[in-house]
Parts: structure tokens; C-alpha cells; sequence
């Protein structure tokens, strides 16, 4: 029997939490990491360099590896904000944008890199270029780059990307189409809707092959709203813009959370842009796709609400085995 083979495709930090869990598990593992960031230490090393943005791509790296802690202490560690030119960034935004310029290509880094720190399965950035996303919002403003999109009040209608050094279209980097073409199952999330997870899928190649696969797609649904992006969303809500923006329906199964949030356990400072629970509304959901599977998926720590990854990938592995 060979493996089975999962890609997950998302931002850094909302799929670090399953990937984390699912390399435990005897599958073969494919993450497509997004590479529109533009804030932040990725946000300045992508300008400076013009290379893909190295945060996500940190975060899926470190997730997947078995080192020791230690390493991971080396590698998030930040510098102070007075250490002039190095302020701000992790170092391991510095690790891998110095081996992106010494082996030509961000994707050529993470080869080298997932050798390196021994990580379980492959890591490909969406786009082997940095992409700019773009914003339109329901009273026709257009918003470009995701640090602004985010600080602009108001609802989003439809994202999309572009290269940011040329006009060429936004291409998929080397593998990434394979790899969902030939996987059993392909998983969304979790992760900002609009600027985590639909980044990747406005590559059109990227798009075209999760209609095209045969593989089970599965949407983990987030667990709490996002100021500016879902307010007062539904996980039918969800769902629905995720089949908006390629047309059709493509989604199989969809993971929920039903535990609930208690009120006043959110650090809002630390998380003000997680407003309220995302609400369900299983109508909706059943009417839109296949399978619905709603359980406790909540991990409460350090005043935020995450999922537990062991949790979810134990659904997961119920559901491959199930396959054909």
C-alpha cells in the first residue's frame, strides 16, 4: 500500500497547527504556502531583495521538523527593535532569504532547507515570485497589498493577485499543480479566508487543479471571524466565497468547530482582529457540499482560540481511510 498523499495549502501560521500534527501520521506530505505577505519582516526582506516572503514558509518549516527545540529557539528568534537594520526580523526570515539568493530561487531554499532541518514531506511557495493581492470591496474601492487590506474598514467582495515586479501572469511554482493533481486529499486551511488561503487559489494554474483533481477537498473552517475580512460570517458564508472565487463548487468536506468560545476568554489586545464565533448554519452548508463534520476541534491557549491539530487530523485520517 503506498501512502497516502496530502497537500495543504494556506498561510504559515493557520496550517502549521495541522501540519504539525499530520507529520505524525505515516502520509505523504505536500505544503503550498502562500507568498502574498507584504507586512512586516517578510514585508521588508521582499522589498529589499524583491524574493518571495519568507514568514509563512518559516513558520510550515518549522512545523514540520522533527529538530530539537532549540533549533526552533534559533530560528524564530527576533531581533530587538533597536538592533537597527535587523529589527524586527526573525532570523530564520534571514536564514532563508540569504539561501534564497545564494541558490537563485526562494524554491530552490526550501529543498535545501527542508534537507537540512530533516522535515517530514515537501514544502513548495505557492508561486516561486512574490505576488501582490488585491482587494475589491463591496462599495468598489480596491485595496492592494495585504498589510492594507487588512487596516481598510469594510467588507470584502473578491481578491485577486498579480506579480509584483511585472505584468506576467501569476504562475504556480514547479510541482505545486502535480502534487494536487496526484493527492488523495487536498486540505484548506485553517487560515484567513481572504489573505491566507484564496491567495493561493487565484493562481489560476492552482485553481484549475483543485477542479480538476480527484482528490477529496477539504475546507477546515475557521473558528473565529476576522475584522475587515468575515465579520459576522457563517461557515456557509465561508464556503460560499471559496466557490465564488473559482466559479463552481469544488469543496467535499468541511471540517467545523462546535465548542464553544467561552466570552471572555479572548485577549483582545493580542487578537483584535478575531471578533466573534464564527456562527453555523448547517442548512447552508449541507445545500453547498457533500459532507459536513462537526465536532470539538477548539485548543484554548495563551487567550486565543486555536484548533488542536491532533483532533483534526484524527478526523482526517478517519476520512482517508474511508476513501473508495
Amino acid at each position: 500500500m503506498r501512502k497516502k498523499r496530502i497537500t495543504v495549502i494556506g498561510g504559515g501560521t493557520g496550517i502549521s497547527v495541522i501540519l504539525n500534527s499530520l507529520r505524525k501520521q505515516d502520509v505523504d506530505i505536500t505544503a503550498v504556502v502562500t507568498v502574498a505577505d507584504d507586512g512586516g519582516s517578510s514585508g521588508k526582506l521582499r522589498e529589499d531583495m524583491q524574493l518571495t516572503p519568507p514568514g509563512d514558509l518559516r513558520n510550515v518549516l518549522l512545523a514540520m521538523s522533527d529538530m530539537p527545540k532549540l533549533y526552533e529557539k534559533i530560528f524564530q528568534y527576533r531581533f530587538a527593535d533597536d538592533d537597527g537594520p535587523f529589527a524586527g526580523h526573525p532570523l530564520g526570515n534571514l536564514i532563508i532569504a540569504g539561501i534564497a539568493e545564494m541558490q537563485g530561487s526562494t524554491y530552490h531554499a526550501m529543498q535545501l532547507l527542508t534537507k537540512l532541518l530533516h522535515t517530514t514531506g515537501k514544502i513548495y511557495p505557492s508561486s516561486e515570485r512574490p505576488l501582490t493581492l488585491h482587494a475589491v470591496f463591496e462599495d468598489g474601492t480596491e485595496v492592494a497589498g495585504e498589510s492594507h487590506i487588512a487596516k481598510h474598514r469594510g467588507m470584502i467582495d473578491q481578491v485577486y493577485v498579480t506579480n509584483t515586479y511585472d505584468d506576467s501572469k501569476p504562475q504556480a511554482s514547479r510541482n505545486v499543480v502535480q502534487a494536487i493533481l496526484d493527492s488523495d486529499m487536498v486540505i484548506l486551511g485553517p487560515g484567513s479566508l481572504f489573505t491566507s488561503i484564496l491567495p493561493n487559489l487565484m493562481i489560476e494554474e492552482i485553481g484549475q487543479a483543485l477542479l480538476e483533481t480527484k482528490a477529496e477537498t477539504v475546507y477546515i473552517c475557521n473558528i473565529m471571524t476576522q475584522k475587515g475580512e468575515t465579520e459576522h460570517f457563517t461557515d456557509a458564508q465561508h464556503v460560499r466565497v471559496l466557490h465564488q472565487h473559482l466559479g463552481q463548487p469544488f469543496i467535499d468536506t468541511v471540517l467545523v468547530n462546535v465548542d464553544q468560545v467561552p466570552q471572555e476568554y479572548m485577549n483582545d489586545h493580542e487578537f483584535d482582529e478575531y471578533l466573534v464565533q464564527v456562527e453555523h448554519d448547517f442548512a447552508a452548508l449541507a445545500s453547498q457540499v457533500p459532507r459536513v463534520i462537526s465536532s470539538n476541534f477548539l485548543l484554548l491557549e495563551k487567550k486565543g482560540a486555536f484548533h488542536d491539530g491532533d483532533l483534526v487530523v484524527e478526523e482526517i485520517m478517519k476520512l482517508t481511510s474511508h476513501k473508495h
